[in-house]
């Protein structure tokens, strides 16, 4: 009986089969491709220029804070929100941001360059605090109570053309801030006033809209103008700051003729024309204020002459 069992065991292993596992193998990248992907590795990155904008002004509309007579200038909730959009704005390493004191700073470079139309930034920053409010709510049972402190914020933005003063874009952001504090049978936490909940909810409000604003402010087309020619040499605000390296090549571009609408009424700018192009050799200045870059020309020319009416913009390879 045995040895027939052993029999059938024997027959049914030996039925038995294992399927070869199958290997995967990646299909490999044909050569037109592997050289499209070392050219790509090889090429020189993009040219990123950091705009220059400016905070005008942030103002409070609403009635916090104005209880008391204050002169026009102690604007604190205001001043917080425009603390709180500089620090948030720089801290992107996108943009060179000025505020009001630096301003004047330019104004007076342009008044030394004869040229009031400018004010040397690519977009002015407005805005104000039209929501803010605080209420406390709560609720009472035999033994515990509740308390709840909540801040609501709603700040507006508006994005100016600084040479045009055209406003290109409006937003607005809300925020929230609250804090809970309870007792049970007169032990636990007690919530006295909690001014940190105003922080916390501007600093919401304008994070609602600082994605949306950063990307608007990106879309700019970066430019700068021509301090001085010198021959084949241009001297131009801006430098190390804001991007630009040795070697970087740029246009000058003449604007294009600006006719007014008969529909509209709106002055409207036709396209500019690359007249020359230049490469950067130099940089110069200190600080955001006075720094340049001195630039060979390696294709056109300018003339002294002519050069009041150009720009200078970053060459699209």
């Amino acid at each position: 009986m045995g040895a027939v069992a052993g029999l059938v065991i024997g027959l049914v292993s030996g039925c038995a089969t294992t399927a070869p596992q199958q290997q995967q193998v990646a299909p490999q990248a044909s050569v037109a491709q592997q050289t499209a992907a070392q050219q790509q590795a090889l090429a020189p990155a993009a040219m990123t220029l950091k705009r220059k904008i400016a905070i005008g002004r942030f103002t409070n509309e609403t009635r916090y804070g104005k209880t008391f007579v204050v002169d026009a200038s102690e604007d604190p909730l205001g001043k917080q929100a425009s603390d709180m959009l500089t620090t948030r704005l720089g801290q992107t390493q996108q943009f060179l941001v000025f505020e009001r004191p630096d301003l004047g700073k330019i104004r007076g470079e342009q008044a030394n360059l004869k040229d009031s139309n400018l004010i040397g930034v690519d977009a002015l920053i407005l805005g104000s605090i039209t929501e803010f409010g605080r209420s406390t709510t709560g609720k009472s049972g035999l033994l515990s109570a509740t308390k709840v402190q909540t801040a609501h914020a709603k700040v507006e933005i508006r994005l100016v053309d600084a040479r045009t003063g055209y406003v290109f874009f409006t937003g607005s952001g809300t925020g929230d801030a609250s804090t809970e504090s309870g007792e049970v049978a007169g032990f636990g936490s007690k919530a006295d006033y909690n001014g940190s909940l105003n922080d916390r909810a501007i600093g919401a409000a304008i994070s609602d809209l600082q994605s949306t604003l950063v990307s608007k402010l990106d879309e700019r087309p970066w430019r700068t103008d021509i301090l001085k020619v010198a021959g084949r040499q241009l001297y131009i605000s801006g430098g190390q700051r804001q991007g630009l390296k040795v070697g970087d090549k740029l246009a000058i571009v003449q604007p294009g003729e600006t006719v007014k609408s008969g529909q509209t009424g709106f002055e409207i700018t036709l396209p500019g024309k690359t007249i020359a192009q230049a490469q950067v050799v130099s940089l110069f200045g200190d600080n955001e204020t006075n720094e340049g870059s001195v630039v060979q020309l390696v294709a056109g020319d300018v003339s002294d002459s002519q050069a009041k009416g150009l720009y200078v913009s970053g060459l699209e390879e």
